[in-house]
């Protein structure tokens, strides 16, 4: 990632399985401006409301990022998704630049306060690879997003390491979802 780089964060909720989702999603996704790296990711869960992120990397040069709802077509159903922008932030440690691979997971930590000990971060017991990104505007929904590559073996202790030391800050473990080109 280079140096100049901002990530646009970008939640959805929804009761919609991830096909259906995927489809209403990539239309809208054709909505935001300029040429982003985009990646989306679904939170490993068994609940009836399904979480997703979607990641757009630019450069901070040519950063304009509109994500916004056009009329629900027909052929859609009328299923609510709740969208909720995390804002633009810039990457201030990065251990690892591809996606989880088959034998690793990737856990994200949103973390609230600008006191947070990154430090304490960096030394998690079973951590692999930490990404760590910091708000780059003031109106951010969060501080910092810790973006956590472990083995899939460590994965639900590393979780409840972070449920008990950021208990006010939402994490989860999440995969990627596959996207048409």
């Amino acid at each position: 990632m280079k140096e100049s780089t901002i990530v646009q964060f970008v939640f959805f909720d929804t009761t919609l399985d991830s096909d259906e989702f995927v489809l209403q999603w990539e239309h809208f996704n054709k909505l935001v401006t300029g040429h982003h790296e985009v990646t989306l990711l679904q939170k490993d869960d068994n609940k009836n409301v399904f979480r997703y992120v979607s990641l757009h990397k630019c450069s901070g040069s040519e950063f304009q990022f509109i994500f916004k709802k056009e009329r629900r077509l027909a052929r859609f159903p009328e299923v609510e998704i709740k969208v909720k922008q995390a804002g633009g932030y810039v990457p201030l440690q990065v251990e690892h630049m591809e996606e989880a691979n088959a034998n690793e997971s990737k856990i994200l930590a949103f973390i609230n306060g600008t006191e947070a000990d990154l430090d304490a971060y960096r030394q998690f017991p079973a951590y692999g690879k930490l990404n760590i990104y910091e708000a780059y505007y003031e109106s951010c929904e969060y501080t910092y997003i810790l973006e956590f590559f472990v083995e899939n073996i460590h994965a639900n202790e590393l979780l409840l390491h972070l449920k008990q030391q950021t208990s006010t800050s939402e994490t989860g473990i999440y995969k990627e979802c596959l996207v048409h080109a």
